[in-house]
Order: C-alpha cells, then sequence, then structure tokens
C-alpha cells in the first residue's frame, strides 16, 4: 500500500528535471499525477515512462503564465478526478548577466513564469481545496531566496517572491486546511546544468550535485505528512556546496 494510494496530484514542469522527479516519487507510492508543461512531446514521453509499472499519469501541455491555460489544466483535471489534493508549482525559468545588460524581455520571462505561474496554479487549487476541506500545495522555490548567486537579479527577485506567495498562502489556508510550503533546491543534476554552468550563464566552476530523486523524496515527506502538520520550509542541498558565504 502506497503513501499516496488514492491522491491525487498536478505537477507543473512535470515533464523533466525536479517536476518528473517528483511526480516519480509520487506514482511510486500511488498518487494519480497529472503533469502540465509547455513541451508536449516531452510531457507525454515522461507520462509514458512513468505510467509503465501501472501508475496512472495523464499529460495536460500547460504553460503556466497563460491565464485560461491554467483554468483549463484545473478544470480537466477535476472532470477526470473529480479531486485534487496536492498540488506542486515547480515550473521554472533561469536568466540573469549583469543588469546593465539585461533586457525587459528576460525579466519579464523569469517572473512571469517563476511568479505568475505559482500565483495561478495556488489560485486555482484554493477554490477546489477550501470546498473539498484541505491540500497541500508545494512551491519549489530556491536557495537563490535566501543567498543569491552573483548576476542573478531575475532569479533572486523571482525566488524571494515565490517565498513571499508561499508564506502569505500558508496563512491564508490554515483556517481551511490548505497547508502550503516551500521546497528550496541547492544544486540539483538537471537537463540545463549539461554545459557545467549555473541558471545565470556565468562559469562557477564544478559544483556538487544532488540528484532530482532527492528532490523527489523530499516532496513526497512533505506531501505525505499528518493533516494537520506542515513543513513550511525545506532547504536540500548537497553536502560541499557553498551556500553559506557564497558568491
Amino acid at each position: 500500500m502506497g503513501q499516496l494510494d488514492g491522491k491525487v496530484a498536478i505537477i507543473t514542469g512535470g515533464g523533466t528535471g525536479i517536476g518528473k522527479g517528483i511526480a516519480r516519487a509520487f506514482v511510486d507510492e500511488g498518487c494519480t499525477v497529472v503533469i502540465a508543461a509547455r513541451n508536449a512531446e516531452r510531457l507525454n514521453a515522461t507520462a509514458t515512462e512513468l505510467s509503465s509499472g501501472g501508475g496512472t499519469v495523464i499529460a495536460i501541455p500547460t504553460d503556466v503564465t497563460n491565464e485560461d491555460q491554467m483554468i483549463n489544466l484545473f478544470a480537466r483535471t477535476m472532470d477526470q478526478f473529480g479531486k485534487l489534493d496536492i498540488l506542486v508549482n515547480n515550473s521554472g525559468a533561469f536568466d540573469g548577466g549583469p543588469i546593465e545588460d539585461l533586457t525587459m524581455e528576460q525579466w519579464q520571462t523569469v517572473i512571469q513564469v517563476n511568479v505568475t505561474g505559482p500565483f495561478l496554479g495556488s489560485r486555482e487549487a484554493f477554490k477546489i481545496m477550501k470546498k473539498q476541506g484541505g491540500g497541500r500545495i508545494i512551491n519549489i522555490g530556491s536557495i537563490a531566496a535566501q543567498k543569491p548567486r552573483h548576476s542573478s537579479s531575475p532569479y533572486t527577485t523571482s525566488k524571494h517572491a515565490v517565498w513571499g506567495l508561499t508564506q502569505s498562502l500558508a496563512l491564508e489556508g490554515r483556517d481551511y486546511g490548505i497547508a502550503v510550503s516551500a521546497l528550496h533546491p541547492g544544486n540539483v543534476m538537471v537537463e540545463r546544468r549539461g554545459d557545467g554552468k549555473s541558471a545565470t550563464g556565468r562559469d562557477e566552476g564544478p559544483e556538487p550535485l544532488i540528484s532530482t530523486e532527492d528532490m523527489g523524496r523530499t516532496a513526497l515527506l512533505m506531501a505525505t505528512l499528518p493533516p494537520g502538520s506542515n513543513m513550511l520550509e525545506a532547504i536540500v542541498l548537497p553536502l560541499g556546496q557553498a551556500y553559506l558565504g557564497r558568491g
């Protein structure tokens, strides 16, 4: 018997990286998972892969910055499964560089994906979870919300906003049995790190990395706490990462 038997979860950015790692951890524990992302081909491939062991995984191509598409994501989930127990706001955009060189397009892309996306997802989840008497929302933040990297103003600003949104929603949701929390990853081995550089494009040199499976295990722990408990914030990073005092 799985820890999430009978539960339904939506995971944005679920086709790759951290989102895929969380989706795998949830499916392995019996959860029905709806994964959403813009790249339909990769999303469908992940859904096929994760459901090969008998779990239920469906893919709904979605741009998290598009209000109509986000409303559709939650409406389709409710039409098919009738409830929503867990939302993981994971979709992310990564950009940076010297402030004087940044364009409005770079800034707006990161803010829209990393902040507007979780806002839209949480808004739709609250509509459902209030009526059903509870649920969980896990926002994927970053250690950049506490310790920024050099030349990362769009990303760092967005992750500070995610942590602020998390705290605000945790306060708003607690009278309705809705637990809202933030999972802050350090360096994770994901597709975008293939060139060995940081999300800002700056060459930070070799750095220790943790796996997406590590993130999946932590999200699973957060998702399986008793209904009256909430892990408001979790930071997971490689033991050897220069987090404190990094520049």
